[in-house]
């Protein structure tokens, strides 16, 4: 089922397949079409809802809107409540990730567990104040017309190992449109808000919070900063299949992991 949801500075798209418990997937930049294989693996047994974030592909934002993590976290709370299968099990990942975490933060009452994989905390490091100079480089530079330049440094920045000729085949010449509104929304307005976003340490501590990693980002940025939140929360990251999307990469493999856990979650107690 696809539907749209009006909040107050947003239409929000959303799809909503299967029947059981809700889980919510959610990304930032990611939309809802990258979490459609994760979700129809899920769908036999459970309520899955997947959407696109506030200005990202069918889901629009009033002009001057902003999209910050509360904001994204009062979204997902109001698509929660409307499709009335909460509370849910939200697995966000990437920007989805530190989505998740602030409606933990903002909203615990629509949330069962929170599975934050992979969010790019920055201000967890040691070395935060350098690596937000460099994403600011990243954003200027993208939004000054330098798009291979800034996906290259932004690869660096966060440790991918991705040859630049193989970043200028993938960002370079003639691409979806769409796809480039996504990008360009992601620099110009969910980058920033997302990566300088500093959790309650304290109300997440009283949450049921789970970090994931994947297995194969080892000693990448992301590894880093969801290590560092770990750490601070006092939990056991997981390792979830894959890199920082291997949701999307291998949903085959990533579903048996996210299946064990749901399956601990929603057992008796």
């Amino acid at each position: 089922m696809n539907n749209l949801l009006k909040v107050s500075d947003a239409e929000l798209y959303y799809e909503v397949r299967g029947h059981g418990p809700l889980v919510v997937l959610v990304g930032a930049p990611m939309d809802a079409d990258a979490f459609a294989p994760l979700a129809d693996l899920l769908a036999p047994d459970y309520t899955v809802l997947t959407l696109d974030p506030r200005g990202v592909k069918r889901s629009t934002l009033s002009p001057g809107g902003t999209s910050r993590p509360d904001q994204r976290a009062d979204d997902l709370a109001a698509l929660i409540r409307h499709v009335d299968a909460g509370p849910a099990v939200v697995l966000g990942s990437s920007g989805g990730a530190v989505s998740a975490l602030a409606l933990a933060q903002y909203h615990p009452e629509v949330v069962r567990t929170v599975i934050a994989h992979e969010p790019p905390l920055s201000r967890l490091l040691p070395d935060a104040d350098e690596l937000l100079a460099m994403a600011e480089r990243q954003m200027a530079d993208y939004l000054a017309g330098d798009v291979v330049g800034a996906w290259k440094q932004f690869f660096r920045g966060a440790n991918i190992p991705i040859p630049d000729e193989v970043v200028e085949l993938m960002f370079g010449g003639d691409r979806d449109p769409v796809q480039v509104a996504a990008e360009r929304f992601w620099f110009g307005h969910e980058m920033r808000e997302t990566i300088t976003w500093l959790p309650d340490l304290a109300k997440l501590r009283q949450a049921d919070i789970v970090v994931g990693i994947g297995q194969e980002s080892t000693g990448q940025l992301c590894d880093r900063t969801s290590t560092a939140l770990a750490d601070r929360l006092g939990v056991e990251p997981t390792r979830y299949p894959g890199g920082h999307t291997g949701f999307a990469d291998v949903p085959d493999a990533f579903v048996k992991v996210l299946r064990a856990q749901l399956e601990v979650l929603h057992s008796p107690r």
